[in-house]
């Protein structure tokens, strides 16, 4: 299945070496080469609430569509049934994205057959069963891990799981508070280490965290994510915002 992820896979792993630019392929002279085209970065629009807003996200260039389950705290949560239905008309190449904060493989394989998206983000550390018992029960499934980017320590979390996962999403949350705060918080973290994990994994990074149309070339220029994720940096009194959702996907495709 066409997802948001296949066009990174096709560069990693296919073993002939592109063409450069000035090269004759086909018959036609490549001004870039195949591999420079298709690296543009993705865009997740996250904390979906209704069909009309993943629509509205859809035809203004979303890759994926994140949808909220259940969370400790945070923006955007909504209820299964409300999942599902939405997720039903969210077709290839574009991803949907189950954000649960479930900890336990069994936990994370009933949340997903329930709801049906293609893709599980798990927001929080997964304490009881392993990646692999997730790929086994459903092998079509893509997994993105979350970490939450407090430290240095979030590079060797990442170098930990890497290998495990179909991507990693870096993200400003703190699943070690009191009352855990797991995305949607608005704020920024350390990019600096955002860029280390970047260049230390072998799997699609995004960036999360207090994105909006005023940082994210920034935030891509120094970071060089895959993706990036935003929520609340494109919302208005908890609604996707029109105009903020279109001055972001200008701001991004034009870095």
């Amino acid at each position: 299945m066409i997802s948001i992820f296949e066009p990174l896979s096709h560069i990693i792993f296919e073993s002939s070496v592109p063409p450069l630019p000035g090269e004759e392929v086909g018959g036609e002279v490549l001004d870039k080469p195949d591999y420079i085209c298709s690296m543009r970065t993705r865009v997740k629009i996250c904390c979906i609430s209704s069909a009309e807003e993943a629509e509205l996200a859809i035809r203004y260039g979303a890759d994926a569509i994140g949808l909220v389950g259940k969370m400790p705290s945070g923006p955007g949560p909504i209820a299964d049934e409300l999942i599902a239905s939405i997720a039903k008309n969210i077709h290839p190449p574009v991803s949907s994205f189950l954000l649960s904060s479930e900890q336990s493989a069994a936990g994370i394989i009933s949340h997903i057959k329930r709801v049906h998206t293609s893709t599980i983000q798990i927001v929080d550390e997964l304490a009881e069963g392993t990646y692999r018992q997730i790929r086994e029960a459903l092998p079509h499934l893509r997994i993105v891990q979350v970490i939450h980017v407090t430290g240095d320590e979030s590079v060797a979390q990442a170098l930990q799981l890497h290998a495990e996962v179909d991507a990693i999403l870096l993200d400003s949350g703190n699943p070690k508070a009191d009352i855990k705060t797991l995305g949607g918080t608005g704020n920024t973290h350390n990019w600096d280490i955002s860029r280390s994990i970047v260049q230390a994994v072998a799997v699609p990074v995004f960036l999360a965290g207090g994105l909006h149309a005023g940082n994210v070339a920034d935030a891509i220029r120094r970071v060089q994510p895959f993706a990036v994720d935003i929520c609340s940096g494109v919302r208005t009194e908890g609604k996707l915002d029109e105009e903020k959702l279109q001055s972001f996907m200008y701001a991004v495709r034009n870095v």
